[in-house]
């Protein structure tokens, strides 16, 4: 069995927080999987139904309301 060690550190108040920024190509991002699902749903929801449900699965774990663009 693996035994977990805690190193304490006092965290920095000093310390200045970074300011977030919006990115246009995480909005992008996001707009280009909503539209490629409306396409399929479009063209043939029966037969394109498995490719929708990974893409909605994707959105709904990678992009969530919380999440913040990485630079």
């Amino acid at each position: 069995m693996a035994k977990v060690f805690t190193i304490p550190v006092v965290p920095n108040l000093g310390r200045k927080r970074r300011e977030r920024t919006s990115d246009p190509r995480y909005v992008d991002g996001q707009r280009c999987l909503v539209e490629a699902m409306k396409y399929l749903a479009q063209s043939d929801p029966v037969a394109n139904r498995p490719a929708i449900e990974l893409l909605s699965e994707h959105v709904r774990t990678r992009f969530r309301m919380s999440d913040s663009p990485l630079k």
